[in-house]
């Protein structure tokens, strides 16, 4: 079948997404695109190792063995989504990595917002979009509903982050009912390049704002917007920690070091990994 087989998903083009975004002294140094893969952080963590640059893209048009939290399969059908990978070699202190996976969770909301805006036909004015917001530590959600998941990896001396984003998956091609995508909830997108272009460009933007202030997640505001798109603040939560056992209790901050504080029966406990269920 021909790439433009489905006119409601058409394919990526790696030229025009090189030039748009590769420009000398930027933060991204190429970007690739592949009809198809078993997982682009699995690929680039191979191309870390081998001397691959910070600032390589690896961008495929469908995934046959993505991963995501907890080892969790993800798939989609072609050119429903969004599923890429960047390599980074952050210059920061080891106890600031924490912030990389939830920087690249406010770049991916951010444009998801800001891209699937559109003006009211009321005539009221204003803008709407699709309300997506932050799980922590790092899946975006419409309401109760996934729409993104993101993966941070290391690969010896570099990390690897990769982000799964349902675009134009309809509600039969859902993997789990607690999914959503774009499309679901009434975005006016169907390209999925000016989206991609725009997550990189916000990322590049906070990524050297981060990097050049030495990770320090105050001086470069990158705390304040992560917890002011957080909706897991405030909430019940259950905690589903990696090595067994629950913690349940109020999730309460979001430390200096991007872990989760939860108020619980024994006061608070900070949670740097987990897998959080937000308990009606």
């Amino acid at each position: 079948m021909s790439s433009y087989g489905d006119l409601d998903r058409p394919p990526l083009h790696e030229g025009a997404l090189r030039g748009a975004l590769v420009r000398p002294g930027g933060l991204w140094r190429d970007v690739r695109v592949v009809p198809e893969t078993g997982s682009t952080n699995a690929d680039l963590a191979a191309a870390a190792g081998g001397g691959a640059p910070e600032g390589t893209v690896l961008v495929t048009e469908v995934q046959t063995a993505g991963r995501g939290r907890l080892g969790r399969r993800w798939a989609a059908p072609p050119r429903s989504g969004l599923m890429f990978s960047v390599l980074l070699r952050p210059e920061v202190p080891a106890s600031s990595l924490g912030w990389v996976p939830l920087l690249a969770g406010v770049a991916v909301v951010t444009a998801v917002r800001r891209m699937t805006a559109f003006s009211e036909s009321s005539g009221e004015g204003g803008d709407v979009a699709v309300d997506a917001r932050l799980k922590w530590p790092n899946d975006l959600l419409v309401g109760d509903r996934k729409l993104a998941g993101i993966l941070a990896e290391k690969a010896g001396d570099a990390l690897v982050v990769g982000v799964g984003l349902n675009v134009g998956l309809r509600e039969s091609e859902l993997p789990v009912p607690t999914a959503t995508s774009l499309a679901i909830e009434g975005a006016p997108l169907s390209d999925r390049a000016p989206l991609l272009r725009s997550i990189l460009r916000g990322f590049e933007t906070w990524y050297r704002e981060w990097t050049a202030l030495g990770g320090d997640p105050e001086t470069s505001g990158l705390r304040t917007a992560y917890k002011d798109l957080c909706v897991t603040l405030g909430r019940e939560v259950r905690v589903e920690m990696p090595g067994g056992g629950t913690l349940s209790g109020t999730a309460r901050d979001i430390d200096g070091s991007g872990r989760l504080v939860v108020d619980g029966p024994r006061g608070e406990t900070t949670v740097s990994a987990g897998d959080v269920v937000h308990v009606r």
